[in-house]
């Protein structure tokens, strides 16, 4: 099966200017590879390339170089975009109609039919909290409640992917969490989401795998999991020469014991941290470079009779890693 979402170096320039022709790269030879029913999130800061990469995979920008796919089909054809429910992250919705009418005028656009159409949008607007404002016009809408009126419309022609640009922008806390729970359903359901959000707590939450882009160059793809996993990056060199980066687990320790015995044996384990709370009890922060690394340095403080009271591995919140990755690229 083909995947969701794929790109082999992406490349859009914009180009400014009629005489003095100044070019930007918006996107700098993006690969990327979402699989059919995962949750995929999008992060980077403000001029990253986000909207822009959204844009063109729907084919609202062209590409400047490089291959993009929707569901198997190139992006910006009409099959592809068929298949997709879209909401951009800021959805103009005429004033003068309601609720009802306005699913109503984007079911059309997406080829639904009347009959269909009236089926599901009672259900569907009362599914994202809008049931009782049903008949109001969206000129009376706040942002939170646009942008709800905005998922019910991407759901409305039942795609199979859906891209949402900032979805729970402008939501209080309660209704991000319906949101959250809207996406895990449509996940159960078999589709597929990919989203872009600022709101990291958010993107950690919800998503499987997310890619950091920073600005317009690709920086990591992984799961959630593995980048707040407590890894950091280590660089170690010698007579002057760099050797390459390597991961190591930040482990948190708080034992009791002599300070020369701990020392002696955490032997070649780096001590990173050494904080001490009496004459026998200290924390220490050291790190290893794997789990069988951290089962070694266990065996060997018990047998040396040292209590190890409290162990903890480092965990970092999405955006605390994400911080770091930005900033180790821009070294």
């Amino acid at each position: 099966m083909q995947p969701a979402i794929e790109t082999q170096d992406l490349r859009k320039t914009y180009v400014e200017g009629l005489f003095r022709r100044k070019r930007q790269e918006a996107l700098k030879g993006v690969s990327l590879r979402v699989e059919r029913g995962e949750i995929f999130g999008l992060l980077g800061g403000n001029g990253a390339g986000k909207t822009t990469f959204i844009k063109t995979l729907l084919g609202i920008i062209r590409k400047t170089g490089g291959q993009a796919s929707l569901l198997g089909f190139p992006a910006g054809d009409r099959r592809g975009r068929k298949l997709v429910g879209y909401l951009p992250e800021n959805l103009r919705v005429p004033r003068h109609l309601t609720g009802l009418t306005a699913l109503e005028f984007y079911g059309h656009l997406s080829n639904v039919p009347t009959s269909i159409i009236k089926q599901r949008r009672g259900p569907l607007l009362e599914k994202v909290g809008l049931a009782e404002r049903a008949k109001d016009p969206v000129r009376t809408y706040s942002k939170g409640m646009l942008q709800r009126l905005g998922l019910a419309q991407a759901m409305l022609h039942d795609p199979e992917l859906f891209i949402l640009d900032e979805p729970t922008d402008g939501l209080d806390p309660l209704a991000r969490s319906q949101v959250r729970g809207y996406l895990t359903e449509l996940k159960r359901q078999g589709k597929t989401i990919f989203l872009n959000s600022h709101i990291l707590q958010e993107v950690e939450l919800i998503c499987d795998r997310v890619a950091i882009l920073d600005p317009g160059v690709l920086r990591r793809v992984a799961n959630v999991a593995e980048i707040t996993s407590g890894r950091v990056s280590i660089t170690e060199g010698g007579n002057g020469q760099p050797h390459a980066s390597q991961e190591a687990l930040e482990l948190h320790l708080d034992l009791t014991g002599s300070e020369a015995t701990i020392r002696q044996t955490l032997g070649s384990f780096p001590i990173n941290t050494w904080q001490p709370f009496s004459a026998t009890d200290f924390r220490v922060v050291t790190r290893v470079p794997s789990q069988p690394a951290v089962d070694e340095l266990i065996d060997r403080l018990r047998q040396a009779g040292i209590s190890i009271v409290g162990l903890s591995r480092r965990r970092v919140s999405l955006e605390d890693a994400y911080l770091e990755i930005v900033a180790e690229a821009a070294e």
